[in-house]
Order: C-alpha cells, then sequence, then structure tokens
C-alpha cells in the first residue's frame, strides 16, 4: 500500500468515488433522460477592467479574474447553415472549449467558494490558450497549454488532483491529435511526469510511437529533459478519502459527489486546423495498470480538419468499445450530419445503448461547438473569438444535445 505523504492543506471540495455519480474515464453516472434547459452560464468578457458585474441570471460573479466582468447571455446557436442545425448545445464562434467531465452538479450543491474554485480553473485554461491563439499559435499549442493549466489544478482529476488506484498510487493518461495531418501521441499508465499532456506531445514528435505506457514512458521523459516528479506531488487529501471511501463501503463514511475529473481540450486556430487534447487520473481505486479511453486515439481523443476536435469524458471502457471520438467525426464524413447531431448521436444513443453515459466537446472548424451528454451535467467552457468566456458547472447550464 502506497504510504500517503503529509496531507498539507485539505482541499474542502467534494470527492468522486467509485460511487459517486461522477464517472469520468471509468465511472460516468447514468442519464436522467431529459433534455435540459436553454444554458444558464456563467459569462466573461475578456476586455475592460473593474469588479466582476452579475451574470445573466441575475447571480454574483464568481471564479472570474481581475479585469473580467460578465456579460448578458449570448443567444443559442440559430438554424443558419453553419454547421449547428439548431440543435441547442451548438454554440457559434467559438475558438476554444474545455470540459472537466461529465456527471451531475446539482445548482445550490456546492458553496460559493467551490464554485468559484471550478469556474476559474476553467477561466484560466480558456484565457491561456486564448492568449495564444492572438499570437498566432497552432491549435495545437493552444489544446496542450490549456490542458496543462488543468493539469496543475488540484481540483480536477489529472496531473495534481489525480486519483489513487487500488495500490494508492496515481497513474495518468493522456493523448493529443492534430487536426491537419491526424498526428497524435499519448501515454497511458505514467507515475512520475507532472504533465502527462506534453508528454503525449513528445512522443507524437520525438518518436516514430502513438502511445506509450508506464516505466517506458516515463524513461522517455527523462531522456527527453522532463524533471522527475515524485508521486506526493500528486496527493490531495480528497483523493485520498475518496479512496479508503471505496475500499471501504460498509464504514458508514459519507460518500460526497463533486466535480472535476478527466479534463480536454479542442480548438480551431487562425488556419482553421483544428486539434484535441484529453487528460485523467482514471478511476478511484482502479486495478493497477488499467487504462481508460482517455489516451486511447478514435476514443477519447480525435481530431481532423476536415471534421471535427472532440475530447471525451465517460466510462471509458464503453468509450473504446464504441470508437466515441472517431464515430462522431466518421458520422460527420460519411453522412454529412452536423456536429451537434453526429456528437449527439454518439453520446446520447450510442454511448447509452451500450450501457454507459459520458459526454464530449466537439468543436468543427467552422468554430460551432456542440457538448452532448448523457449524465445529468457535463462541467464545460468555451471561448469565442472575440473573447468572450463562458463557464458551465451546474446541471442546469448545458443542454444535454
Amino acid at each position: 500500500m502506497f504510504s500517503p505523504p503529509q496531507r498539507g492543506i485539505l482541499v474542502s471540495l467534494a470527492a468522486l468515488t467509485v460511487t459517486a455519480v461522477f464517472g469520468l474515464s471509468g465511472s460516468a453516472a447514468s442519464a436522467d433522460g431529459t433534455e435540459q434547459a436553454a444554458s444558464g452560464a456563467a459569462r466573461q468578457a475578456v476586455a475592460g477592467a473593474g469588479a466582476p458585474a452579475a451574470g445573466g441570471n441575475g447571480r454574483p460573479a464568481s471564479g472570474v479574474a481581475p479585469g473580467v466582468k460578465r456579460q448578458a447571455m449570448a443567444p443559442d446557436v440559430d438554424g443558419q447553415p453553419d454547421g449547428s442545425g439548431g440543435d441547442a448545445s451548438a454554440v457559434r464562434n467559438v475558438v476554444l472549449a474545455v470540459h472537466g467531465g461529465a456527471g451531475s452538479l446539482p445548482r445550490g450543491s456546492i458553496s460559493p467558494e467551490q464554485e468559484q474554485a471550478f469556474r476559474g480553473g476553467l477561466e484560466r485554461a480558456l484565457r491561456t490558450g486564448y492568449a495564444l491563439i492572438n499570437e498566432g499559435r497552432p491549435s495545437l499549442d493552444v489544446v496542450e497549454a490549456s490542458v496543462r493549466v488543468l493539469e496543475d489544478d488540484p481540483n480536477f482529476n489529472s496531473g495534481k488532483g489525480a486519483v489513487f488506484n487500488t495500490d494508492g498510487e496515481n497513474e495518468l493518461d493522456a493523448s493529443i491529435m492534430n487536426g491537419r495531418d491526424q498526428r497524435s501521441g499519448a501515454v497511458a499508465g505514467v507515475h512520475n511526469t507532472k504533465n502527462p499532456i506534453s508528454l503525449a506531445r513528445m512522443v507524437m514528435e520525438r518518436s516514430r510511437h502513438v502511445l506509450m505506457a508506464g516505466r517506458g514512458a516515463d524513461i522517455f521523459a527523462l531522456q527527453n529533459g522532463v524533471p522527475y516528479t515524485t508521486q506526493d506531488y500528486f496527493f490531495t487529501q480528497r483523493r485520498w478519502d475518496a479512496l479508503i471511501a471505496a475500499k471501504n463501503p460498509q464504514s458508514g463514511a459519507a460518500v460526497e459527489t463533486g466535480i472535476g475529473e478527466t479534463v480536454g481540450a479542442v480548438a480551431v486556430d487562425r488556419n482553421r486546423d483544428v486539434a484535441a487534447a484529453t487528460s485523467t487520473g482514471g478511476l478511484t481505486n482502479k486495478l493497477v495498470g488499467r487504462v481508460g479511453d482517455s489516451p486511447i486515439i478514435g476514443a477519447g481523443t480525435y481530431a481532423n480538419n476536415r471534421t471535427v476536435a472532440i475530447s471525451c469524458t465517460g466510462t471509458g471502457e464503453v468509450f473504446i468499445r464504441g470508437v466515441a471520438a472517431y464515430d462522431i467525426s466518421a458520422l460527420m464524413e460519411y453522412t454529412g450530419a452536423n456536429v451537434a447531431r453526429a456528437a449527439a448521436r454518439v453520446i446520447t444513443e450510442k454511448i447509452p445503448a451500450l450501457g454507459a453515459t459520458g459526454g464530449a466537446i466537439a468543436l468543427d472548424p467552422r468554430g460551432v461547438l456542440a457538448t452532448p451528454h448523457s449524465t445529468a451535467g457535463l462541467i464545460n467552457g468555451y471561448i469565442t473569438r472575440d473573447g468572450t468566456v463562458v463557464t458551465r458547472i451546474f446541471d442546469d447550464e448545458t443542454p444535454t444535445r
């Protein structure tokens, strides 16, 4: 059994366990079977100084960086021939989107401080990527940088906040893909690399391989100048508590449900090149060596300039069986389906038919974003060409299709 390091500061946030409703890479909750209301998202403009203003739903702004203020809700996509098909969850003019996992987070179930922490994490990832877009950097740089921010945030199940396997260790998975040429890289079961998403890109660019795993991947990182990271870096108290609860289901300990799980990003740059990236710590109390969909190209991540960039989150084993990410692209390429309808068909129809649930962010080269989910909610955010930031964490903020 892994001996936990000094606990440090307790992160007072809801924890994910194998019995919790949030399921990323192997633990998604069941769908509620109903359409969600139109987005009541918190929106911020990346411009102007001053204190945060009230959001479009009248709530005080939270999770907003200095100089950012909320704006009224932007309209949903209409039926114009832009790839959205008028579907409720599609949004136009998006250049970057991120997610923090699918599951369930009812409004009022977390404190204002917790809400601010999660919205703030999503926003920092979006603003980091958006700055690179404005510099003219390629979409591959954008998604890597955005996911690195989320990997460094202990609120999410990737990098610093990763869950523990059954032996009390952190095993990290990640993948990245370039839509321009379908080049891709991935790592699985990484133990000693701080940012797995950057190692995945190194596999793509500095080796002849696509996927490297375990000790070999960590050695490859050292050979390419990546500093060695000890396991205690990844420790967070709430993830350790989740492991203990999972190992002692009869103990009577309260099982918390929470947010902040598998993370991902999709982007389109000035050349209309798309890219996608996904990173995760997997499933609490998973068997040693278990690998979900996040590092599997075509299952958890896919990008193709002809169609779409996709990052998935959900029951990893079923997303692998259903080749979920590629299936969305294939529907678009071979049947002419728009991004919203293709993504919804796979995520809200095919995956549940296989016995699981989850979500995805899917962005086409025209900047149309779809965020379907068969869970009650999907933690996500996006930024548009004009710099408007939207973060959505509660169940009623993101439509299911």
